[in-house]
């Protein structure tokens, strides 16, 4: 099989990858808390998976890198809870303006920046029209659950979408991780319910800490979670991102 990941490849290897005209989906993610079941690297995990499946369905037909996942996000509305990292929002452009440019240093042309968490959405839509102009490169993003968001409301029994170390992200966990999901809180493993559809349509942005929507840090219920319902869901994600790139969009 034909290497996909950055880490795993030699600086020869990648010359020669991008001389062939890679694209490279750069997967960003967040360190926090997900509720009483699951480890604080979910994203992490969930969006580098989500980027591996995709680039491994992509490398079929074309020439595909996967960079090292950036663990670290905008995630002020965890921090009550313990266990999370965040950034400002001026120190998180700029890291990822370094890291598109190295990219782009190392030759390569195309980059997909693929998040895997819901603080860093409004954030990435704003610096990707920044980060085009400055380094005169079409840098594009996407939020791997929004490659299969249809799919995924097929899947799931008490959800219409993935929410917050809900059923979705714990089956995907589940099925990918399974030690890093205590089954013994499951029951406790519920909470307030608001979509991204919910979230989107609010007439009146104000900032809340998520343990005012949500006590358990769950959003969602992660009580019929199941493994078979995670390797769906990020199939289903994978694909839908895999199939976008070899229709050569965003770029087309």
């Amino acid at each position: 099989m034909t290497e996909i990941l950055w880490n795993r490849m030699t600086a020869e290897a990648l010359r020669g990858r991008a001389a062939e005209g890679a694209i490279v989906l750069l997967p960003v993610a967040s360190t926090e808390q997900h509720g009483p079941h699951l480890a604080t690297g979910v994203d992490d995990y969930l969006c580098s998976e989500a980027c591996r499946r995709a680039a491994a369905l992509v490398a079929k037909t074309r020439p595909i890198v996967v960079a090292p996942t950036v663990w670290c996000g905008l995630a002020e509305h965890h921090v009550a809870f313990g266990g999370t990292f965040t950034l400002s929002l001026s120190t998180y452009q700029a890291m990822l303006r370094d890291l598109c440019q190295s990219i782009l240093r190392a030759g390569f042309e195309k980059i997909l920046i693929v998040n895997g968490h819901g603080g860093n959405i409004a954030a990435l839509n704003a610096f990707t029209t920044e980060l085009a102009r400055d380094l005169k490169a079409p840098i594009a993003t996407t939020t791997y659950i929004m490659g299969g968001i249809e799919e995924t409301k097929a899947i799931l029994d008490d959800q219409d979408g993935i929410q917050h170390a809900c059923e979705g992200e714990t089956s995907m966990m589940m099925a990918v991780k399974p030690d890093l999901v205590d089954h013994s809180r499951l029951p406790e493993a519920h909470g307030a319910s608001l979509g991204l559809s919910a979230a989107l349509a609010r007439p009146i942005h104000v900032w809340k800490s998520f343990k005012e929507l949500t006590p358990s840090g769950v959003m969602g219920d992660a009580r019929r979670a199941t493994p078979a319902k995670g390797e769906a869901i990020l199939d289903a994600c994978a694909k839908g991102i895999a199939e976008r790139l070899l229709k050569g969009e965003p770029w087309a």
